[in-house]
């Protein structure tokens, strides 16, 4: 059983839940206490171990369902449909089963595991062998409905159905021999022949039913992928709710690209002129490698959104991403701004991030009814908060510059970009667009060192990506 949780462990990460060593420890302790005689309960003791997020709870009740509850109803869907099919009840089908037992034990015929759990009806047993020929025929690599035919010739290779196919057949023959009543006769010779076939069958739905599993997360990076390519202009309200999914998951890859970069580069890299001067005294010969270890600061980042109505989904998922990836940076200050500007860091720190987006974006902390006014926004920053921007300071600005032909104050940006490492603006409108009616993204351009479109997810995840890089 124990391999069984860590093999449903491994199904859950593959499923993009976060599990770790820890919590699969912490299943094993709760099962201890549960038992394992009561199936909900069970299944309650792993959801509350390895479970952290709501939305995670029914990815989790499906792949459950399917690896701990998949081949038992199989067979036993195999065993009625078998009684149907011979016309018999439960007492007559088991009486059935004992008078083939019975012949079997009085000629003496000898049957593999794999006949007599199939002719005993076995479940458990069967079970196990199907469990175990899976993993031998490496069913779990199957990821494409195309691959069903090769993987159940694998999986009927694996269990043996061609070896069982002659025994069976051998089976009939003796039988046929032997001194058996005809009608008696006629029925085991239909039992033999239908649980062959119900072997067949059920090889096929042990193929479909990995491929299930396996399909599960196929659908869910495909839905995303889609999800990450749409246009945030054009979400309707249940895209919305699935695009904050959507971008924790892209937030949390992101995440562990970085750490795994940080990772890496903490050597740093093959420093050629230390290396030969550390050596002078070997003659040039390497003894002594040296690595360029400067210091890597984690970047601070002032991120500036424009939450008017025709960029709000955009500023809305700007808004959460990088608050989901404020870890990779040493200090993150958010402000959100129409015509006047606001602050909302400490929102952040002191509510849900879905909450705090919401009360930021209907009107808890500036007037977001106004008209847009970019010049008095800049102009807000830059006399309120200018002397915290420093040369660690990448301050990004998503907004699509339409200024209701207000004055534009980019002197504002030109002292912005001076004091900053990096000053980065992300328009939500197509390029073609910039500098055409009220936009002033002609007059803003020369002034920052980064300038993208960002109208879907997954570019704003390339522009994250390079920040953080």
């Amino acid at each position: 059983m124990d391999d069984k949780i860590i093999a449903f462990a491994t199904l859950l990460r593959h499923n993009g839940l976060r599990v770790s060593v820890a919590e699969d420890m912490d299943g094993f302790r709760a099962l201890q206490l549960v038992g394992l005689g009561d199936r909900a309960a069970c299944k309650d003791a792993l959801r509350a171990t390895t479970i952290k997020r709501a939305v995670d709870a029914p990815v989790f009740d499906e792949l459950f369902d399917l690896y701990f509850s998949g081949l038992a109803p199989m067979l036993r869907d195999s065993a009625n449909g078998l009684m149907s099919a011979l016309q018999i009840g439960d007492a007559e089908f088991q009486d059935l089963l004992e008078a083939l037992a019975g012949l079997v034990a009085e000629l003496d015929i000898q049957l593999s595991d794999l006949a007599k759990a199939l002719l005993r009806n076995d479940t458990g047993r069967l079970e196990r062998m199907l469990r175990e020929a899976a993993t031998a025929a490496k069913l779990q690599t199957i990821q494409r409905p195309f691959q069903e035919g090769r993987y159940s010739h694998s999986l009927a290779q694996a269990i043996g159905l061609g070896a069982l196919t002659e025994e069976l057949g051998e089976l009939k023959a003796q039988l046929a021999d032997a001194t058996v009543d005809p009608a008696l006769l006629q029925q085991l010779r239909r039992l033999i022949d239908r649980r062959l076939q119900d072997l067949t069958d059920l090889i096929k739905q042990t193929v479909r039913l990995e491929l299930e599993k396996q399909d599960h997360s196929l659908r869910e990076n495909q839905r995303l992928q889609s999800l990450a390519e749409k246009n945030f202009y054009y979400l309707s309200e249940d895209e919305i709710r699935r695009m904050k999914e959507a971008v924790t998951k892209l937030a949390q890859r992101l995440k562990n690209v970085v750490a795994i970069r940080r990772r890496h580069a903490k050597r740093g890299k093959f420093d050629l002129q230390e290396t030969l001067r550390k050596n002078l005294q070997y003659g040039g010969v390497p003894f002594k490698i040296r690595f360029d270890r400067r210091i890597r600061d984690k970047p601070q980042v002032m991120v500036l959104c424009d939450v008017s109505d025709s960029v709000r989904n955009v500023s809305r998922f700007m808004l959460q991403f990088v608050y989901s990836l404020q870890d990779l940076y040493s200090r993150v200050r958010s402000f959100i701004f129409v015509s006047e500007i606001g602050e909302i860091t400490q929102l952040f720190e002191e509510q849900d991030i879905s909450d705090a987006i919401e009360h930021a974006l209907t009107g808890g902390v500036i007037n977001v009814f106004a008209h847009s006014d970019f010049g008095r926004a800049f102009r807000s920053f830059h006399r309120d908060y200018l002397a915290a921007v420093n040369k660690r300071t990448t301050v990004i600005v998503l907004g699509d510059a339409r200024n209701n032909y207000n004055l534009a104050q980019e002197w504002t940006l030109k002292d912005i970009q001076q004091r900053a490492k990096q000053l980065i603006w992300l328009n939500p409108e197509n390029r073609l667009t910039w500098g055409f009616g009220d936009s002033e993204m002609d007059r803003y351009m020369p002034f920052c060192d980064l300038v993208e479109e960002c109208r879907n997810l997954n570019q704003l995840y390339r522009v994250i990506d390079r920040l953080v890089r």
